[in-house]
């Protein structure tokens, strides 16, 4: 609430705009912790009535799912994989407000996942960049760490048993010594590594299977925190590359979240004249992706340029 004042006038005078110049209004309306959403969607809502300029109420997932068309000016359909402390999802980006997931975790998020083990063997926050720095030294062969769902049909994820199984280690040799704490990180993103990639090659060939016959690059889009480690980043690339995948990471700045994915998604619903949003939306903690169709659903062309 102290912040955001000044961020927006900075914003503003960097871009060497005033309100009268802007098309509208984005702001994130979910999901995600509620405190957080209720300060920038009201935030959002008073310049849009201050300034007499439409309200986009986006789905902060639906930013990360439209990034790569900022970046590299993909096109519709590919699949993404979000993956940071609140989500792990592989979804089908059919067009905009068009998504549908087809895995999920069932329990923690990868990223959520990578911070407890980190918490757990003493290392700092945030846990996916402490858990890559320690695994450099470790021996991945030295703890055999559960790989969850693998072989099963379904597109889903589960990250809860491996974490357990990381505590039953740590437990069964403490007090650690630095290279225990490395061996079972080296474990834990090699556990992690193999899990994504059956996980994510079914999902593949199943886009292959579905979409095999249209006139476009198959493509994998990874998002968020987690997308950043090396490891991960590598066992997708090599995924991609076996199965003819464009494989697309967009620069880090943009694939953990930031206001630009944001302004970038009101940009492509304006381009698609979908209707704007009232000022009584209300902020939601929890909004799937694949319900984002239902949210547009309306009449109503707005007739602004984007």
């Amino acid at each position: 609430m102290e912040a955001l004042d000044g961020l927006v006038e900075e914003a503003l005078q960097r871009a060497g705009v005033t309100l009268a110049d802007i098309d509208a209004v984005a702001a994130t309306s979910g999901p995600g912790l509620i405190g957080g959403l209720l300060v920038g969607l009201m935030t959002g809502k008073a310049i849009a009535r201050a300034a007499g300029k439409p309200l986009m109420a986006i789905n902060h997932l639906e930013g990360h799912a439209l990034t790569a068309r900022l970046t590299d000016g993909l096109s519709f359909p590919y699949l993404m994989l979000l993956v940071s402390g609140g989500h792990t999802q592989l979804v089908l980006v059919r067009g905009v407000g068009e998504y549908e997931r087809w895995g999920t975790t069932i329990d923690d998020a990868l990223g959520e996942a990578f911070d407890k083990t980190a918490k757990l063997l003493g290392l700092p926050y945030p846990g996916g960049p402490a858990v890559e720095r320690a695994a450099q030294s470790g021996d991945p062969d030295r703890f055999q760490l559960p790989r969850p769902l693998v072989g099963e049909a379904r597109l889903d994820f589960s990250f809860s048993g491996l974490k357990t199984a990381v505590r039953q280690a740590a437990t069964e040799i403490a007090p650690l010594t630095d290279q225990d704490v490395a061996d079972i990180c080296a474990s834990l993103q090699k556990a992690i590594s193999r899990t994504l990639r059956d996980r994510i090659g079914r999902g593949l060939a199943r886009f292959k299977a579905e979409f095999g016959h249209l006139d476009v690059e198959p493509s994998l889009v990874v998002a968020g925190g987690v997308a950043a480690n090396q490891e991960i980043r590598r066992t997708l690339q090599a995924l991609c590359l076996e199965h003819g995948f464009r494989f697309i990471a967009p620069p880090m700045r943009l694939c953990t979240d930031n206001a630009a994915m944001i302004a970038w998604a009101g940009l492509e619903r304006m381009a698609e004249d979908l209707p704007e949003d009232g000022l009584d939306v209300a902020p939601r903690s929890r909004w799937p992706l694949d319900q984002q169709a239902q949210a547009l659903l309306g009449s109503g062309k707005r007739g602004a340029k984007a």
